[in-house]
């Protein structure tokens, strides 16, 4: 396949195409060119909304280059979730879209814990206090935030991805953050641990997630999973790198998106995280 193919950037919530600034310069030096998708200007706008922004900029930048091939899609956190309400709800039938790859690091593609825990009416406030700053910004009110309530899980949009399915002739692809040698430095404001609903609906923490999104929200049938880092004396240098804001910037990471967009990414990691 053609290692030419472009790579359409889209960063996640309350988050900006800066994310980008370094795997932007390894995407050049393998010769891939790339498109980033900016939706800072959609604050406040729904699932929808942003996927069919998306979906313009993809067309506009075909018409720019006059490329008319397949891209690859690489995404960040509820990034992934738009591009596939794209592909997969807004597409789903149609299949206009010519897509290679989607790569999610990050993905809350089962819905978000964090959106749920945030409207948690015991837990929620607490949780919104230690991110301020870190995840969220002063005087944060989940019930103003229309990602955060469509992308709790048993909410419509969940739904609708779950009921669509993935697309056969794309590549799905998850990248994601543990902190294997269960480090409180990994992300200080939970103690290096990740909340996750249980498998009786409650809530725990477990070491097996990012410090914002557990694996068991990341889990895709049929994708193919990276759970980094790879050597976990990693995180005994730089622990901060593997969690869900820094994954982007994480060396690693960018590594292994490089190596999938010019076909020369070995097998995938697997490593089980400790919980």
């Amino acid at each position: 396949m053609n290692h030419r193919c472009p790579a359409v950037l889209v960063h996640g919530w309350r988050s900006h195409p800066g994310i980008w600034n370094r795997l932007a310069p390894a995407l050049t030096e393998a010769a891939v060119p790339f498109w980033r998708f900016d939706h800072t200007g959609l604050q406040g706008a729904g699932t929808e909304t942003i996927a069919l922004a998306l979906q313009d900029y993809i067309h506009t930048k075909r018409e720019e280059t006059g490329y008319g091939g397949p891209v690859d899609i690489v995404c960040h956190s509820m990034g992934t979730c738009i591009a596939r309400y794209l592909l997969e709800v807004l597409d789903g039938v149609a299949r206009e879209e010519d897509v290679r790859q989607l790569v999610g690091i990050g993905p809350p593609n089962n819905g978000s814990a964090m959106a749920e825990l945030f409207n948690d009416p015991e837990r929620g406030p607490e949780v919104i206090r230690r991110l301020v700053g870190v995840f969220v910004p002063e005087d944060y009110d989940p019930r103003e935030d229309t990602i955060v309530q469509e992308f709790r899980p048993r909410s419509r949009t969940v739904a609708a991805l779950r009921d669509a399915g993935t697309r056969d002739e794309i590549t799905y692809r998850i990248v994601l953050g543990a902190n294997l040698t269960a480090t409180p430095a990994f992300f200080p404001a939970f103690a290096g641990k990740t909340w996750e609903f249980g498998p009786d609906r409650g809530w725990r923490t477990t070491y097996a997630g990012d410090g914002i999104v557990p694996h068991s929200d990341s889990y895709l049938p049929g994708a193919r999973m990276d759970v980094l880092p790879a050597d976990p004396g990693n995180l005994a240098r730089h622990p901060e790198l593997y969690c869900h804001t820094m994954l982007p910037r994480n060396p690693e990471v960018v590594a292994r998106v490089r190596d999938y967009l010019s076909l020369s990414a070995g097998p995938a990691v697997r490593t089980p995280p400790r919980r």
